[in-house]
């Protein structure tokens, strides 16, 4: 144990052979634990080699107050957490667009118009584009809108303004 805390030293201090032995030792425990954690084996190693450089890059930062190996798997969890959301986020972004493109098809086969306003409109958070629609399209108070959606007519006020900036940031960005 010791001599573990003699190299994470050297290492922090810039010695490149600590640090290798560093990252080989804990590389494979890293990587099994990574496996049970994902299923998959590929993602395991993408994981594990992400974790092994950001050890590197935030070495300075380890105090001790851990296990280094426990250090290492919060590394890891977050990484992992971080990409599964971003994950959920490219598929809701890749629905949204879908489900976009399918209605934009539908109106203009029913030969109804398709602004360039409803497409952007289209490619805002659902909870932004609600708000806008309930607040400017249909009229609604910001009261009533938050008790239509359950939250604060604050919220409600943020998500119609980061919308209409988003909105008018794209259309203006588009020449319309």
């Amino acid at each position: 144990m010791e001599q573990l805390k003699e190299r994470i030293i050297k290492a922090q201090n810039g010695d490149d052979a600590a640090l290798a032995l560093l990252i080989h030792e804990h590389y494979s425990f890293v990587f099994k634990y990574l496996v049970k954690v994902t299923m998959d084996t590929k993602l395991a190693e993408d994981l594990t080699q992400d974790t092994m450089l950001r050890c590197i890059e935030r070495l300075e930062y380890y105090d001790g107050t851990s296990a280094f190996s426990s250090w290492l798997i919060t590394i890891a969890i977050r990484l992992f957490i971080d990409g599964t959301r971003r994950k959920k986020r490219e598929r809701e972004w890749l629905k949204r667009q879908g489900e976009a493109r399918s209605l934009h098809w539908q109106m203009s086969h029913a030969q109804e118009d398709w602004s360039d306003a409803l497409e952007s409109l289209s490619r805002l958070p659902y909870e932004q584009r609600i708000s806008i629609l309930l607040k400017h399209y249909y009229g609604y108070s910001y009261d009533e809108i938050g008790d239509i959606l359950r939250v604060s007519p604050g919220t409600v006020k943020s998500r119609v303004s980061y919308g209409l900036s988003a909105l008018r940031k794209e259309l203006t960005n588009n020449g319309t």
